[in-house]
């Protein structure tokens, strides 16, 4: 049976990473789509060679990774860049994470992924979308205090994604991050437990868990 799939997303430092740890907790398997991205962009792939293609070896690291922080200084700087660079990574996760879900035995898996919806990902494989918001300031702040990177880069790089109005438009439950972890934590846990999930699903759950089912 193919597991009950959440689609997890909202822009850059909103604490998807947050919500997905406490859905994990709850008794859902975590993909996390920028993970598969590192795998995919990995030293010899296919995804590595066209990036080097396009962008150069000067993205390179002296082993031949790819530097990403280097690569996103160029990317979030010109939006043509980087949805080029999207153009190039995306199918390869899309498949991979396909592929994860497809042979997992969970029965609720949670897929983490900053484009889902600009990728296809929620149309194709998912059965809810939550999105996880929090305000540009606070984004910016868990950037420079998490990321080591300066109020600039951080800026650039929220401001290169969409509104998170535009997903919110989209998404079947919204959970605000911006504020202290047990007030998301009440979110997610009433979230979940309003889920129209099947009762084969529910039946699979860890116990006393789903509204102690």
């Amino acid at each position: 049976m193919e597991p009950y799939v959440i689609g997890l997303t909202g822009n850059i430092a909103t604490g998807k990473s947050v919500v997905a740890k406490m859905l994990s907790e709850l008794g859902a398997e975590h993909i996390d789509a920028d993970r598969l991205a590192h795998r995919v962009m990995a030293r010899g792939t296919p995804a590595w060679e066209r990036i080097v293609a396009v962008f150069g070896k000067e993205i390179l690291k002296p082993d031949g990774a790819i530097d990403r922080r280097r690569l996103g200084a160029i990317v979030f700087a010109d939006s043509q860049l980087l949805a080029r660079l999207e153009s190039i990574v995306h199918p390869d996760v899309l498949a991979y994470a396909r592929r994860l879900i497809s042979s997992s035995t969970a029965p609720v898996v949670v897929l983490e992924a900053i484009k889902l919806l600009e990728s296809g990902m929620a149309r194709r494989m998912c059965n809810s979308i939550w999105v996880v918001v929090a305000p540009r300031e606070v984004q910016i702040r868990r950037l420079t205090e998490r990321r080591g990177l300066s109020y600039r880069e951080a800026a650039l790089r929220v401001d290169a994604q969409p509104p998170q109005d535009e997903k919110v438009a989209q998404a079947d439950v919204v959970i605000d991050n911006g504020g202290d972890i047990e007030t998301t934590l009440i979110q997610v846990r009433r979230a979940w437990n309003e889920l129209d999930l099947p009762q084969a699903v529910v039946s699979r759950l860890p116990f006393n868990e789903k509204g102690n089912q």
